[in-house]
């Protein structure tokens, strides 16, 4: 876990280093404002010190920031040959996986941290229940570390940027929305409950209510926990094929 921290913080100050931080906090955080306060049913039309709103959308732009963050991650280190080269240190493949999937999480985790100043906003105009707050917090850090998981995976298995950004976004708009009610109505009623449970969205906002379920949570350790596996085994082929 030693060698995985110094990984994790290599690779998080690389992103300070370049732009990309900088331009993935600034997108996220422009983004989220905008569409809480000025989107059709905003924080102004709604007239309610809540955050409800905030938490709805969270999934959707998480969907399409991540993927832009991972889909550098493994398939610009192959396409640079540095990938080689990081195989040949004396790590595990797991430790190099968790090294870089923990400085991407801190970047998100920060991320969503940066986000609390609009819920002070919320509470200087009226009475906020911040159970809901703590827990879609909470929730987003969940999601996007699943988001990130499987994003990490998919840049593993090209050398192409572009093409592991795309598969990474279908990969997971199938994955917030395989419990959704169009697709549960057209699904074998004995498959539609394991749709639902596989649902990265319908786990989220159980936990955004304020109430933590142990079964929400051991989800999406087991979603992570896969998708890292998956990652390692993947980079441990290469590494003796």
């Amino acid at each position: 876990m030693a060698r995985s921290l110094v990984l994790a913080r290599r690779e998080l100050r690389a992103y300070f280093d370049s732009p990309i931080a900088y331009i993935f906090l600034v997108v996220f955080l422009a983004l989220s404002s905008y569409f809480f306060f000025f989107q059709i049913q905003g924080f102004f039309l709604v007239g309610q010190a809540t955050m409800r709103i905030y938490f709805e959308i969270l999934p959707y732009l998480l969907l399409f920031v991540v993927p832009a963050l991972t889909m550098r991650l493994w398939a610009e280190e192959r396409r640079a040959g540095t990938e080689e080269l990081l195989l040949t240190f004396p790590v595990r493949p797991f430790e190099i996986v968790a090294g870089k999937f923990l400085a991407a999480f801190a970047l998100v985790a920060l991320t969503l941290l940066l986000s609390l100043p609009l819920a002070f906003q919320v509470a200087a105009l009226g009475p906020l229940d911040w159970g809901p707050v703590v827990g879609g917090l909470l929730g987003g850090a969940l999601l996007g570390a699943s988001y990130l998981a499987f994003g990490m995976f998919v840049s593993s298995l090209t050398r192409n940027q572009i093409v592991a950004f795309i598969l990474t976004l279908v990969g997971l708009l199938f994955f917030v929305s395989v419990g959704s009610t169009p697709v549960l109505a057209r699904a074998p009623a004995g498959l539609a409950p394991f749709l639902e449970a596989l649902d990265l969205e319908t786990h989220f906002k159980a936990i955004a209510r304020g109430v933590l379920d142990l079964r929400d949570l051991f989800f999406y350790l087991t979603f992570i926990g896969f998708f890292l596996y998956l990652n390692a085994a993947a980079l441990a082929w290469r590494r003796w094929r």
